[in-house]
């Protein structure tokens, strides 16, 4: 069990009977009143975000997560399909469960997977992924007197600002956490 004074941004915690990860939290001290801590927390199963207030002093129990490599190999429906790479077990993922990570995977990518008890729970991606521009708009030469931006559609269906001179087949390299371009690949 961990008290509210031992919180930190990224730990796993049991709240309220639901996996939480800690997003953010901030120790608040009110006027004639005892302190409270507010905290952002994340479902794990269901990836819902949600604020709850408690008290300092509160008790929370820790959980510990484990992760192992997969590669993505296929999407069927709403259900995607990976490998663990030690063990060649078939894991399969919701879309759901993958959120905003369904439109950072291609075939083979690499990647951790998180588990509770074994029951798989999210993906955690690499920090840079490689996409292909399946569309976008032809860039001018000379548009803008600084660097221009348009938008361009990747093979994942995610839809990136890129510099004028990147031109449809062309490989780029993506952030996941912001989702922004960072170069040619």
């Amino acid at each position: 069990m961990i008290s509210t004074n031992e919180l930190k941004k990224g730990l796993t915690i049991e709240f309220e009977g639901q996996l939480c990860n800690i997003l953010d939290w901030q120790h608040v001290k009110i006027g004639r009143g005892g302190a409270i801590v507010r905290m952002k927390l994340r479902n794990l199963r269901n990836g819902a975000t949600f604020d709850r207030t408690c008290d300092a002093g509160d008790k929370f129990k820790r959980l510990y997560l484990e992760q192992s490599t997969v590669t993505y190999q296929y999407q069927d429906g709403d259900q995607y399909h990976f490998m663990d790479t030690s063990t060649y077990d078939d894991i399969v993922l919701t879309e759901a469960q993958l959120g905003g990570a369904k439109s950072y995977l291609i075939d083979n990518l690499e990647l951790n997977i998180v588990r509770y008890n074994d029951e798989p729970i999210s993906v955690e991606l690499p920090e840079k992924v490689v996409l292909r521009i399946t569309y976008t708009e032809q860039g001018l030469k000379g548009d803008t007197a600084t660097g221009g931006t348009k938008p361009a559609t990747t093979e994942t269906g995610l839809v990136v600002q890129v510099p004028l001179f990147i031109s449809t087949d062309e490989m780029i390299r993506v952030n996941t956490s912001t989702g922004a371009y960072v170069e040619r690949a």
